[in-house]
Parts: structure tokens; sequence; C-alpha cells
């Protein structure tokens, strides 16, 4: 299984290297070697050649990618890897969140996981009524179900 990863903003240079955004924590996803994939099939794969931070981004070299034009014909490409087991057993992955139903502590149903929002403050999981629900509020998560215990009131904001 493969998970987004991050995506390839722009071209950075002339000499093929490009500006990725990661969408994990896991920054040893950009380490020399490394294989990423740019479809979730996992039919095309990039191997980084070398990484290095650029403010809240990375500059990244792939193989076979030396000139601007190669970089150019990267642009925007989302980039996926492979699932690794064992990293943090409390970790929440958004594969794991996207379509569980969301309760709150006291047992309330309030809607199903639609997606989960990239937010500098807290991820936001959006519900499927519309719902933003910071993701700091998730007490417990198992399959298919994730429990929060959320402000009073923090429901009722679009009501």
């Amino acid at each position: 299984m493969l998970l987004e990863v991050g995506r390839i903003d722009k071209p950075h240079g002339l000499r093929g290297d490009v500006i990725v955004r990661l969408t994990t924590n896991v920054s040893g996803r950009l380490d020399p070697g490394a294989v990423l994939f740019v479809d979730p099939a996992g039919a095309r794969s990039l191997e980084v050649v070398s990484s290095q931070p650029h403010h809240d981004r990375w500059i990244v070299h792939f193989t076979g990618c030396e000139r601007r034009e190669d970089a150019d014909a990267l642009h925007g490409l989302l980039l996926y890897g492979e699932v690794v087991t064992g990293e943090d057993p409390d970790a929440l992955w958004v594969h794991e969140l996207v379509g569980a139903e969301v309760r709150e502590t006291d047992g309330r149903a309030r809607g199903r996981v639609v997606a989960v929002i990239d937010n500098p403050a807290s991820d936001l999981l959006e519900l499927d009524d519309g719902a933003l629900v910071p993701l700091r509020f998730v007490v417990e998560h198992s399959p298919g179900l994730v429990l929060v215990d959320v402000p009073a009131g923090l429901f009722d904001l679009d009501a």
C-alpha cells in the first residue's frame, strides 16, 4: 500500500532540482536512495539522489532529472511512499482516518471523515456534513472509528 507523502511544488534552478513539500513528518522519506512513487499504483518511481531543507520545504534531486526541463515535467506531481510499520504505534494515518465514523466521548455520532486538511495550528478532520474538527481533539482511534473530546459548542458554530 502506498500513502501520499508529499508534492513537487516547482523546479529549483537549472540542474534538475525540485522543491518538495512533505505531507509527512518523516523527513527520512527524502534520504539519498529513498524511492518515491508518482502514482498511487506504484507504476513510476523516482529515486532520491540528494535533499536538503529549504524553509518549510525541501530541495530534492532525483535520479535522471538533470535539466530544468526534466524538473518542469515533475511540477505538481504527488509523491507516494510505502507504509512503514512500527514507526510510531500511536501515529494517526490519513488513510486510517478517511471514511472513519466520528463519535464524541458521550457517544453522539457526528459523521464520517471525508478528508484531513493540513493546517498549521492543528490538522483538521473534515466531516461529511462540512464540520471541521481539529485533530488535537482526537482522544482515541481504532479501525473505522475516531473518538473526539471537543469543547462545548464546536459543532454548533455553523448552526
